[in-house]
């Protein structure tokens, strides 16, 4: 039996595919992702930063490398010509790349084709869109299903950036107010959403922080978590050189969030010791911690540490990572770094 478009496995396997590459190295493999986060923690300011930065060719995030100079279309459908002037000039953008475009309004029914016109215009450049937000340009489901609907919606958006090798599209959404334990189930709407997408990202940052991780989940790309600071100027920068720093960034993040003074300067100083470190050596890092036994009590019992081995303790991560440490062989004089160290979419 064969069928249009049939192959075998032999043939699969002889084929060469160019590699994945990525806008956003390491986070935004291009194709479409879905960028999503509550209302009003900065996911706006963060992807004015990256068109900004992409359209110049600078450093995303402040520090990863994107390449090359690529034409950005950001469709801020939430936002005013004013609105987007006030951002700029308290970001302090300067001079602006003639490759950056804006839309602040698109008609009704022409939000795919707007898009695909760009791309399209723009093909072998590596064009990028950003669209914010889905919910000013997602049509009613009407009678039918809406899951069917909302795959059908992201499907549409998806085509676009499918016709046009090298183009992504990054789409900002909102997330549910009560998410579940995998963090997919943040986005907002049904399954449909996150499943029509390559990747998706989500941004969490507590009220009045500065600090946020951004998780990230995709098809073909590598999966992770970073931790970021957004600035007093709305620019985002990455925690850390690079992203195993940043990574490393974001489990002290999750860890300690929501937590006292105290709490926070004990997750903090074991996140600095992956292999372990023993509570005698805590006491002698922590001397404004009057009870540390309590704390490295109650960090496990909230799963903001993990007891690696009989008397030594390290960070969540190292469960994953593997280690298996001899606790008879970490003293204070070993452990490293030293002390002093701390229908069509319709707008």
């Amino acid at each position: 039996m064969t069928a249009p478009g049939m192959f075998t496995a032999k043939w699969l396997m002889e084929q060469e595919f160019p590699p994945l590459r990525y806008v956003v190295p390491g986070i935004v493999p291009e194709g479409m992702t879905l960028l999503v986060a509550a209302p009003k923690i900065g996911k706006s300011w963060m992807v004015l930063g990256l068109g900004i930065a992409l359209s110049e060719g600078r450093d995303a995030f402040g520090k990863l490398p994107v390449g090359h100079a690529r034409p950005v279309l950001y469709m801020a459908l939430e936002d005013g010509m004013r609105r987007l002037q006030d951002r700029l000039r308290k970001m302090r953008a300067g001079a602006l790349s003639d490759r950056l475009d804006f839309l602040v309004t698109v008609e009704q029914g022409k939000v795919v084709s707007t898009i695909s016109e760009f791309l399209k215009a723009h093909a072998g450049d590596d064009p990028v869109v950003f669209l914010d937000t889905l919910g000013k340009v997602m049509p009613p489901a009407g009678n039918g299903s809406q899951y069917g609907h909302d795959y059908r919606v992201l499907s549409q958006l998806k085509a676009t950036t499918d016709a046009v090798p090298g183009s992504s599209l990054v789409i900002v959404h909102h997330t549910r107010k009560h998410d579940g334990g995998d963090f997919l189930d943040a986005v907002s709407g049904t399954q449909g959403i996150a499943g029509a997408a390559d990747t998706v990202l989500v941004l969490k940052r507590e009220r009045h922080e500065k600090r946020a991780t951004l998780q990230v989940t995709s098809r073909d790309a590598a999966e992770g978590e970073y931790a970021l600071t957004m600035s007093d100027d709305g620019v985002w920068t990455l925690d850390g050189d690079d992203l195993a720093e940043s990574s490393a960034a974001a489990q002290v993040v999750r860890a300690s969030s929501g937590v006292g003074e105290h709490m926070l300067a004990l997750v903090e100083t074991i996140n600095r010791y992956p292999e372990g470190i023993k509570v005698k050596d805590l006491k002698v890092l922590l001397p404004q911690i009057g009870n540390v036994d309590e704390y490295v009590r109650r960090a496990i019992d909230s799963e903001r540490i993990v007891k690696l081995t009989r008397g030594l303790y390290g960070p969540v991560r190292s469960v994953t990572l593997g280690v298996s440490p001899n606790p008879d062989t970490h003293t204070l004089t070993q452990l490293t770094p030293p002390v002093e160290e701390q229908g069509e979419v319709g707008a």
